[in-house]
């Protein structure tokens, strides 16, 4: 980006400008991603981004890289390791949602052949793009993560508010909520 580029407002410092630029708003179509935004959606929770963008990696390395499938193994041992690593949100609630919702993640790819398949039903298969000039007073929910975290939780999902479904959807590309003015509101959408 050089100097006269604008970026979104929310990217205020080195780790969310690199995410920003190289992630959020981007079309995810690959299911290890897509486990991995749901977990990580689902700890932020209550929580800052940043503080999740710092503890990504360490979330990489002890959910097995986001496998669905062996993270759905997980018994009380593991559970507790994981209540006492400090590199990760260490919250029971959001530990078992992890695990519970690797085994919902894992049926929906049985139902629909991949969980890509299943979510980008909820935007008719392309992204919503947006033209917003600023992110200050854009909804926080829209119909579309309504119904996204209604069937979410109709499917056993856990920690998929309509709230979390609409940072994911953002995230994710499934909406594209780069201010208008940004050099990635664009791009994202080639």
């Amino acid at each position: 980006m050089n100097a006269k580029q604008h970026r979104c407002g929310w990217a205020g410092n080195e780790l969310a400008i690199r995410y920003h630029d190289e992630e959020w708003g981007v079309p995810v179509h690959d299911d290890r991603t897509w486990i991995e935004f749901l977990i990580l959606e689902g700890a932020q929770a209550g929580l800052s981004w940043d503080t999740i963008l710092k503890k990504r990696a360490r979330y990489r390395e002890v959910f097995d890289q986001f496998d669905p499938a062996k993270v759905a193994r997980y018994d009380q041992r593991k559970v507790k390791a994981l209540l006492t690593d400090a590199g990760i949100v260490r919250n029971r609630l959001k530990i078992a949602a992890t695990i519970q919702n690797a085994r919902a993640f894992l049926e929906v790819q049985k139902e629909f052949g991949s969980f890509d398949a299943y979510i980008w039903r909820f935007t008719g298969g392309k992204p919503i793009v947006n033209h917003r000039r600023s992110l200050k007073g854009a909804p926080t929910r829209t119909a579309q993560s309504d119904a996204l975290s209604q069937d979410l939780l109709r499917r056993g999902f856990k920690f998929v508010g309509s709230t979390i479904c609409h940072a994911l959807m953002q995230a994710t590309g499934m909406v594209n909520d780069h201010e208008v003015k940004c050099f990635r509101h664009g791009e994202v959408g080639k």
